[in-house]
């Protein structure tokens, strides 16, 4: 049983969409929405790293922003959309950021990359992945213990560049 189980037995109803579908929960006021995710949705893409919000490795998308689940908790989610690690590939296609990390061996021991990956893609949706040294300011939430940085930040930018061209194109 997960030690988050154990405090108290009153639940919350929530509802909130996950990874496209929509969910009713019965969740503990006292649990992480990093727990509940991982323990009781087992969608263990998202990984558990500092339990204190400091290196990234639990990074989902809540309503398109990037946020810390381990700083979350569950019931204060009720009626946001949240997308994980294994919410982002589409129609059997992984997401195009999960090719470049692929592309690029923008990883190494791989603990890290959910949750950059994550933070990538809501760093691309923010418009600040328009240099390297902007790519790697705002992507500094995100600790890689193996120091991968040059590759993570070669696949963002090479994600970040194809999306930007059609726009160009389409404005010559």
């Amino acid at each position: 049983m997960p030690a988050h189980a154990i405090v108290g037995t009153q639940t919350v109803p929530i509802e909130i969409t996950l990874n496209g579908e929509r969910r009713s929960l019965e969740v503990s006021p006292v649990t992480s929405l990093l727990d509940l995710l991982r323990h009781d949705l087992e969608l263990t893409g998202t990984k558990k790293g500092c339990d204190h919000g400091q290196c990234g490795a639990c990074t989902v998308l809540i309503d398109g922003r990037r946020i810390n689940s381990c700083l979350q908790l569950a019931v204060m989610q009720d009626g946001k959309s949240i997308t994980t690690i294994e919410g982002l590939a589409a129609d059997g296609r992984l997401h195009p950021l999960q090719e470049a990390f692929i592309e690029h061996d923008a990883f190494q021991c791989g603990y890290c990359t959910p949750g950059q990956i994550c933070s990538a893609v809501a760093l691309i949706e923010e418009g600040h992945a328009t240099s390297r040294e902007e790519i790697r300011e705002f992507m500094s939430g995100n600790l890689c213990r193996c120091g991968a940085y040059t590759n993570i930040v070669d696949a963002i930018e090479d994600v970040a560049g194809r999306q930007r061209q059609p726009v160009r194109e389409a404005a010559e």
